[in-house]
């Protein structure tokens, strides 16, 4: 990073991350991204999301008064592998009659092989993510994930998972991402959560946040699971329009994480108003100030961040050579997370 970097001039063309230029190997947040969202169910197109959370990142003002400047600390974009995007529109191309018949392929030889390609490029991407992970994490560096659908973190929760066993998930999402293959696909968006429990045997304890669009084998499994803490949005917005103590609420169930914490944050978490483009929108959800209020807590408790995810922003239609407001969304809250990655994010 230039010496005479000036944090509150325009981003120079062709910088980095909100105007930065570190090197990786200057930085402590090592932002990944992954362009894939080849199993999404109902609209596609997140994995045009971290190009344009990286175009709109040029526009956000580096010191932000509840989370301070992550920037110094070194924020690094690691570019994409090319091979990403080759295994997306393959994979893609190959689920979307699979996700037409909603995964009922009544013993079609065809598409069971083109079901079983899929879940191999799943693989891929989780291995290769998991990889890229790994390298960061035993450098001393923080990834965060930019995503792509939410099937995209895998690799990298495990990977973390794998370093600091009893590793704790701070979860935000509508849905609880707890189906088993959903559609057929192994790797399905709509499984992450259940895939990481099943796979990582040593994860601790899992908080829910914004939960509110559910099936009935989640529910069970989220009543049957010790490791599972849910708070469902209808519950939130109760107390929430009751008055009570959002603060109290938020520090009680963060209680039950351990030291160690991956935060994985789906934007559908949050008010769909924030977020309109995303492949799965749900009424009801968090406000961008009552997402700060938990991740300041958190911050605020001393856990250690050791990595992160955001996934399933998917850009909005705009007039041409504009941000959508999903971008701009987004590329606010990565700079959050990657403020609680840097442990600049303000403490109480």
């Amino acid at each position: 990073m230039s010496h005479d970097f000036d944090p509150d001039a325009a981003a120079a063309a062709g910088s980095g991350p909100y105007g930065l230029d570190h090197a990786p190997e200057d930085a402590l947040v090592h932002l990944l991204p992954v362009p894939f969202d080849a199993t999404t169910s109902y609209r596609d197109g997140a994995a045009l999301g971290p190009d344009a959370i990286l175009a709109a990142s040029h526009q956000v003002e580096l010191t932000d008064l509840a989370f301070g400047a992550p920037y110094r600390s070194g924020i690094a974009w690691i570019h994409a592998d090319p091979r990403v995007a080759e295994w997306n529109a393959e994979a893609r191309r190959l689920a979307e009659p699979i996700l037409e018949l909603g995964g009922e392929l009544d013993g079609r030889a065809d598409l069971l092989a083109d079901l079983e390609r899929v879940n191999q490029l799943g693989g891929l991407v989780n291995e290769h993510v998991e990889e890229r992970a790994g390298a960061a994490l035993d450098a001393g560096k923080r990834p965060l994930i930019v995503g792509g659908d939410h099937s995209v973190p895998y690799g990298a929760i495990v990977a973390a998972a794998k370093r600091r066993p009893g590793l704790g998930v701070l979860h935000f999402d509508a849905h609880a991402d707890l189906r088993v293959a959903f559609e057929g696909f192994r790797w399905s968006h709509a499984s992450i959560l259940g895939n990481v429990l099943d796979d990582a045997p040593d994860l601790g304890t899992v908080v829910q946040v914004g939960l509110r669009d559910l099936g009935e084998r989640e529910v069970q499994r989220i009543e049957s699971d010790a490791r599972l803490v849910p708070v469902y949005d209808h519950e939130w917005a109760l107390a929430r329009l009751e008055g009570r103590d959002l603060s109290r609420l938020v520090n009680d169930c963060l209680a039950a994480l351990p030291d160690t914490v991956w935060v994985t944050f789906d934007v559908d978490g949050l008010d769909p108003a924030l977020c309109p483009g995303t492949g799965t929108p749900v009424p009801g959800g968090l406000s961008w100030n009552e997402a700060a209020l938990w991740l300041s807590a958190l911050a605020a408790s001393g856990r250690t961040v050791i990595g992160a995810d955001l996934v399933e922003v998917r850009p909005s239609p705009t007039p041409e050579g504009e941000d959508s407001w999903d971008a701009i969304v987004g590329a606010r809250l990565v700079y959050r997370l990657a403020a609680l990655l840097a442990g600049t994010a303000r403490r109480g």
